[in-house]
């Protein structure tokens, strides 16, 4: 068989897979060349490759999902192959085809391989006659009530984009129109599919590697059920509580199918099992998942490594490598989970994880970097390994909550109550975990946010003295009226993003160091810096650690077991800063792709109805009627691009007990 040396690299995609293949690059002797768009022009993958070739544009169809462009860059930078990551073009055969037609190695399965699994609909027909356990496909011609519920899902792409849970017939009709037209924009690609809708399933994975010698690892399983909008959230490996013969049922129906495709490389086949334990072949990805760290922790491999070496025409060992203790991945997304999982965009300030044995810590991004709005929300990833489920939890657990993540709001809280909620702990898992739990998990935590903003505005008076010695918070509005050391002053600060304000008085007496204003608080200051704060609450002596985002008049403040973000408050209220009522403001920088039927000036809509769709960060978003009344103003159109907070449309409340219009004819 050829064989090829792999000298000079480059990598089709961005961000923190990027960052990652260039990571065992360097291991490897091997010259790295990265791709970029103008808005990642100076991205971390950036400017962590030896080389780069910019893509024109900034929306992934002008730059990333451009093969043609991805291939000449290769030529253009003397790179002898190319690894695709995930996303994007990494399970698109014609990219392959045209990689290997260049001259290029292609860092991934045979061409062939990814066709024959590229539509879910052909991939599980193929799979039947490999003898793979699969769910039986449901027409949703001939759909009746015992066929309920139903999963439509997009024969092409994944992450969750074209799929619906269907639980009424009566809606099965406009389901099926809006998971088409998702598939399409997303994959070019409308057909859906139809299969039983599993309740409580688990979503459970094998991670698997070939050679071309027909060499088939099994790596172990993957538990992936924590997801949000059927994307992944929380990871971990092996996946717990299946028995030995359920596991072994897994691995060897994973390894059928890899044989059934002549697979080469890495790839994963996943199944969803039933809470009576039974699996069922959800789908084969043909590439290297976001989730792979957690089996390369247990098993002790670098399958990036792997893949190179297969690619370079090397066999595997005939003996797969054995597992050895538990790890568990979360992924750190820019995004506010209480808010219906809107992503985030700004400036990243702090991003800073713990380094301790048996954390990792895989991002596309530094501090100081900028989160915009053209690519997945998600920041980094984070994973613990450790002999055991429970202490790889407690440590994984425990980093999240001593990072300092200073920037958009994100779903670090959220990740760390998931890992302390009884039903994770247990290995209660299923993929309905956020369906039931999110209230919970969103709600406001134990912290005591009013204390920490006491923290903030002692900093920010002793800042505002320092006359430039320490870290001024921010221009203006941060000590901005004189401090008189017999008068109480005053600070407002809100609590983002959940609006609560509070304030906070205090003084500063002859020694210099502000203190509370109320007397007999329980609360004694023991110092004062810019940048850090001591207080002795009630006997028990705590840290805050303070840091400044300038530009937005916000202070970041954490403390051992939480972490805290305030806006600062002008004395006064600026009537500027209102909006009508009934003004639906954009959540996040997008694109508008479409309106709900109908819908125009004078349309009578309802509470909760969706009125507008954006999509934004690889995710569609409603835009939902605040209450019942009419539409007075729209100011949306499919294809507009629009900023946050940008006015959207007006809905005019409808008088409580007011007919509708339509009844008064």
């Amino acid at each position: 068989m050829r064989r090829d040396v792999i000298q000079t690299l480059l990598v089709a995609n961005r961000g923190e897979i990027a960052c990652r293949i260039f990571r065992t690059c360097r291991d490897l002797g091997i010259t790295t060349v990265a791709v970029y768009s103008d808005a990642d022009a100076d991205a971390l993958h950036v400017r962590e490759a030896d080389l780069a070739v910019r893509l024109p544009g900034a929306a992934p169809a002008d730059t990333y999902l451009r093969g043609d462009l991805v291939v000449a860059a290769a030529l253009a930078a003397g790179a002898d192959a190319v690894h695709p990551g995930y996303g994007f073009l990494s399970e698109n055969a014609a990219f392959a085809a045209a990689v290997q037609d260049a001259g290029l190695v292609w860092v991934g399965p045979p061409v062939k391989a990814i066709e024959l699994m590229a539509s879910k609909t052909r991939a599980k027909e193929l799979m039947a006659g490999a003898g793979v356990p699969l769910l039986a496909p449901v027409d949703p011609a001939t759909a009746g009530p015992d066929d309920l519920p139903l999963l439509l899902k997009a024969a092409s792409g994944g992450g969750g984009r074209g799929m619906r849970i269907v639980r009424e017939l009566e809606a099965l009709g406009g389901e099926l129109l809006a998971a088409a037209a998702e598939a399409a924009s997303a994959f070019g690609d409308g057909e859906v599919f139809a299969e039983p809708y599993v309740e409580r399933g688990r979503h459970v994975e094998v991670q698997v590697m070939a050679d071309a010698y027909d060499t088939v690892w099994a790596l172990g399983t993957r538990d992936c059920s924590l997801q949000r909008r059927h994307q992944k959230v929380i990871e971990e490996a092996p996946a717990p509580g299946l028995d030995d013969a359920l596991r072994a049922r897994l691995h060897d129906a994973a390894v059928a199918a890899a044989r059934a495709v002549g697979y080469r490389g890495a790839g994963t086949v996943e199944f969803l099992v039933s809470a009576e334990g039974r699996p069922y072949f959800l789908e084969m990805n043909t590439r290297l998942q976001v989730e792979h760290p957690v089996t390369e922790a247990v098993f002790g491999v670098d399958l990036v490594a792997l893949q190179l070496r297969v690619a370079e025409g090397e066999p595997l060992d005939a003996v797969v490598p054995a597992a050895s203790g538990h790890a568990v991945e979360a992924r750190l997304y820019a995004e506010d989970p209480a808010r219906d999982w809107q992503p985030q965009t700004g400036a990243l300030l702090t991003l800073e994880v713990p380094d301790a044995p048996g954390l990792r810590l895989d991002t596309g991004y530094t501090g100081g970097d900028t989160i915009g709005v053209h690519y997945d929300p998600m920041l980094a990833k984070v994973i613990a390994h450790a002999p055991t489920r429970t202490v790889a939890i407690r440590l994984l657990a425990g980093a999240l909550e001593r990072a300092r993540i200073h920037g958009p709001v994100t779903n670090r809280a959220l990740l760390v109550r998931s890992f302390r909620h009884p039903d994770f702990v247990a290995g209660r898992l299923d993929t309905g975990f956020y369906d039931r739990h999110l209230p919970a998990l969103t709600a406001p935590g134990d912290g005591d946010p009013a204390t920490a903003a006491l923290a903030a505005a002692l900093a920010e008076a002793v800042a505002a003295t320092t006359h430039g010695t320490g870290p001024a918070p921010t221009p203006s509005r941060f000590g901005a009226w004189r401090n008189v050391p017999s008068q109480p002053q005053v600070k407002r600060y809100r609590s983002e993003p959940d609006g609560t304000e509070h304030e906070i008085a205090y003084r500063t007496p002859r020694t210099g160091i502000p203190e509370p204003y109320e007397a007999g608080s329980g609360t004694r200051v023991v110092s004062v810096t810019p940048t850090r704060v001591t207080l002795e609450l009630n006997g028990v002596t705590r840290h805050f650690g303070l840091a400044y985002d300038r530009d937005r008049d916000r202070v970041h403040v954490d403390t051992a077991g939480a972490s805290f973000t305030f806006t600062a408050l002008p004395r006064f209220t600026d009537p500027t800063t209102r909006t009508d009522p009934g003004s639906l403001l954009a959540p996040m920088p997008g694109t508008v792709v479409r309106l709900a039927e109908g819908l125009a000036p004078g349309a009578v809509v309802e509470a909760g109805q969706p009125l507008i769709w954006l999509e934004a960060m690889k995710m569609e978003h409603r835009i939902l009627a605040p209450a019942s009344g009419t539409l007075t103003a729209l100011h949306a159109a499919p294809g507009h691009q629009v900023e946050v907070g940008a006015l959207l449309a007006v809905v005019q409340e409808r008088a409580a007990g007011a007919p509708a219009p339509e009844e008064t004819a």
